[in-house]
């Protein structure tokens, strides 16, 4: 049995499922030569032409373009540059109605061409000498993308890894009306054979079948004349049907392959191109010319010239209507397309892009309009129809429900809306229109769950990496903290090591050092003796230094007590004045003498009181933080001296009042109130000399007990002093209580004031004693202060 290459070789040409044979009317445009238009006044160029993106822009509104001049730069595999198809300035940017079924919007560039059609700096390339990436590049560059009607980027369906075993060169152009191809071949048919082994040399394919149909003898003709001697390359004229010139029908017809559901040609070995790729490669490559124009059939029984016509590319399909004699006629339509597989457009100012072919202006006769659809009749002709083997039938119910997962499963993809099945429809249901916006749904449903499934991987991607770096953060930490624990360690050795080499360096100085004499050892434990001497005299002194404060501070509070005790004495000596000048009217003179004693006695004991409270704080500021023991016993003396003569001067006045009681039964008021006023005087400065006493010598008693000797003798002589004025005031008062006592008045008579006597009484002296002590105890303590130290 003859291998699959034998019978090639040997012409063979299988068939396909389905298929359907309409008039072609070819023949009012195969028998006449591809035409040139003028330049037209406005050329419309979509930026983007081709199944991709759009490249990068490169020029701006105002500037000046040569012909060929690139407009936009691909800056994407999936793009493709368009150029400028003639010389001229650019006059916008904007959006313009797209060459589309769906008549978008889409950005544009307005040029306005200048009539001199200057051409850009050409450099051609020698495919002999060229390599592969050369080739490749000049073919992105020059903006080819599929001219067969699907505009899939040229340079990357031929640039492949895997083995080709046939390149395919697709001429057969099956649709009614459409003779592009066909005059191109019969008029370029060489330009198309060296455009066809730039692909070869790019592929490398085992053999190069030319699929075309049988009612094209001139172009097959033309094609075999091209061909010469080549070896392997393959002319082959299949049977007219339609659709005989798609992809996977053509394998089929040439190849006996199938191309599985939801794959490529390439997937078994088959590469194909358009005649018209082949063509625009040719030109790119040899002469640098990119794409700017193409050969465009324009039919119809409404143009005076129905003919095929080289126009560039964004020229307005209205321009090309007018130069073949276009007369419109009410409701016209304009077809962009051939009548299975085109469409028609609203805005007749759309331009020529890359991958359109024809454009038919039918009469009302010729090619009448799509009647009102129908119910579908469940006939089946369009399955029979299908060339792609599907059930159109079940993909419209699913397309009308939108149900795409059963359009995924009824296999919606390999469609090639060739529109056979709308075409024997009888219900006039357009099918097609269905299939087209099923698949646009479809689309945008991948593409936005293509960005949802890469939203997602940028958020795993991200938390991955936050979880990343917080791992990383963490050993870090561990580490740096690892460190510091073993630095801590490494110093802490290094410490003890260098300790340990100092004790041995010391120990080795001692034994390498000389004995020290007698007188050495001496000297060093003298001096250690004085070291330590000095720190028990510092501690010493910082235990010293807190009594010293306690004493200053009561020492500071004894003169505020002294100035209070002085006011309570002022307060009662008035009081008393007060009393006794409601008693009597009329005083004695000898009583107003004594309360007048008696209030200067209290307001000098006051002012020595204050005196000595200031003297003594001035002392005490004076003196150092430690108080002289001395000091502290005569002030103790002195305390106790007074208070025993305070207690004689009590004792002697409550005998000389019991004494004059006994004289008289009747005493004078004013007297007795003298004498238990003074009585009570001497009661409270005793009681406050005590507690003064007490106070101090509580305080001095902490500081030493042992009192300075020239203290000790000025306490004796004022002890001296004051017991000879205490005799002195027991001798009056014995003398005065000896005196006759004075007759008394009689008893019908008011009772006279008792005389008083000129003569002091013994409280008074008892007093002026006490006072007398005072004074000597403030000059003693003067007298030892003004003393050095």
């Amino acid at each position: 049995m003859p291998t699959l290459f034998q019978q090639i070789q040997a012409g063979k040409v299988w068939d396909f499922h389905g298929g359907i044979h309409p008039p072609s009317r070819k023949e009012r445009t195969n028998q006449k030569p591809v035409a040139l238009l003028d330049i037209p006044d406005r050329l419309y160029i979509p930026l983007r032409q081709h199944i991709g993106v759009a490249g990068k822009l490169l020029v701006k509104v105002g500037d000046r373009v040569l012909k060929g001049q690139a407009l936009t730069q691909a800056d994407n595999a999936m793009a493709v540059p368009v150029h400028a198809p003639t010389s001229g300035t650019v006059l916008a940017i904007e959006l313009h109605t797209s060459t589309h079924p769906s008549s978008l919007a889409e950005p544009t560039l307005i040029l306005a061409p200048d009539g001199m059609d200057e051409w850009r700096p050409r450099k051609p390339l020698d495919p002999e000498q060229a390599d592969a990436y050369t080739l490749l590049e000049r073919i992105q560059e020059s903006g080819i993308s599929g001219m067969g009607g699907a505009g899939f980027p040229t340079h990357i369906k031929v640039n492949v890894k895997q083995p080709v075993d046939y390149l395919i060169i697709n001429a057969v152009e099956c649709e009614p009306y459409i003779t592009a191809d066909d005059l191109l071949m019969q008029e370029r048919a060489s330009d198309i054979i060296a455009g066809i082994e730039i692909l070869v040399k790019l592929l490398s394919p085992k053999a190069v079948l030319i699929g075309i149909e049988d009612d094209k003898p001139i172009a097959a003709a033309s094609l075999k004349a091209a061909i010469g001697q080549r070896d392997n390359y393959f002319v082959r004229e299949v049977p007219t049907k339609y659709p005989s010139g798609g992809e996977k029908q053509l394998i089929q017809l040439l190849t006996n392959k199938e191309v599985p559901a939801g794959r490529r040609p390439l997937d078994i070995g088959i590469v194909m191109q358009n005649v018209g790729t082949a063509f625009a490669i040719a030109q790119a490559v040899l002469d640098d010319i990119p794409l700017i124009h193409r050969v465009v059939t324009v039919a119809g029984e409404t143009l005076a010239q129905q003919q095929n016509v080289l126009a560039l590319i964004g020229t307005p399909i209205s321009d090309l209507l007018n130069a073949c004699g276009f007369q419109a006629e009410p409701q016209q339509r304009i077809i962009v397309g051939g009548p299975m597989m085109g469409f028609a457009i609203a805005d007749w100012s759309v331009p020529v892009v890359k991958t359109t072919n024809c454009i038919l202006a039918p009469t009302e006769h010729e090619l009448g309009a799509a009647s009102e659809e129908m119910d579908c009749i469940r006939c089946g002709a369009c399955a029979d129809a299908c060339p792609a083997s599907l059930l159109p039938q079940q993909l419209l119910w699913y397309s009308k429900a939108k149900d795409q997962d059963k359009l995924a499963e009824y296999n919606l993809s390999d469609c090639i809306e060739c529109g056979a099945c709308a075409y024997v429809c009888p219900s006039e249901i357009p099918l097609v229109h269905y299939y087209r916006v099923a698949k646009a749904e479809i689309r945008e449903t991948q593409r936005e769950a293509l960005k949802a499934e890469q939203a997602k991987a940028r958020f795993d991607a991200r938390t991955e990496r936050l979880e990343r770096e917080k791992q990383e953060r963490l050993e870090r930490n561990q580490q740096l903290a690892a460190q510091r624990v073993a630095q801590q360690q490494a110093s802490g050795l290094a410490s003890q090591s260098a300790a340990a080499v100092q004790q041995a360096l010391e120990r080795t100085q001692q034994q390498a050092a000389p004995a020290l004499d007698k007188e050495q050892i001496i000297a060093e434990r003298e001096r250690k003796k004085a070291e330590a001497l000095a720190y028990q005299q510092q501690k010493q002194q910082a235990q010293t230094a807190e009594p010293a404060s306690i004493q200053t501070s009561e020492q500071t509070e004894d003169p505020r007590k002294a100035a209070i005790a002085a006011a309570l004495a002022r307060a009662k000596a008035k009081k008393q004045a007060e009393a006794q000048s409601e008693v009597a009217a009329e005083p004695a003179p000898a009583e107003a003498t004594a309360s007048d004693a008696d209030a200067k006695k209290a307001a000098v004991a006051a002012a020595i009181a204050r005196a000595k409270a200031k003297k003594q704080t001035e002392a005490q500021s004076e003196v150092s933080a430690e108080p002289a023991p001395a000091e502290t016993a005569a002030s103790d003396a002195d305390a106790k001296k007074a208070a025993v003569a305070a207690a004689i001067a009590r004792a002697k006045a409550k005998k000389q009042t019991e004494a004059q009681s006994e004289v008289s039964a009747e005493p004078a008021p004013a007297e007795t109130a003298a004498s238990d006023a003074d009585a009570k005087k001497a009661a409270v400065a005793a009681a406050i000399a005590r507690a003064k006493a007490k106070k101090q010598t509580e305080a001095q008693s902490e500081v030493s007990a042992e009192p300075a000797p020239a203290e000790t003798a000025a306490s004796d002589a004022d002890a001296k002093k004051a017991a000879v004025a205490a005799a002195i005031a027991r001798a009056k008062a014995k003398k005065l209580a000896e005196q006759p006592q004075t007759e008394a008045a009689p008893a019908t008579d008011v009772a006279e004031p008792v005389a008083v006597p000129t003569e002091s009484t013994p409280e008074q002296d008892a007093k002026k004693a006490a006072i007398a002590a005072v004074i000597a105890r403030a000059k003693a303590k003067k007298q030892q202060n003004s003393e050095p130290l």
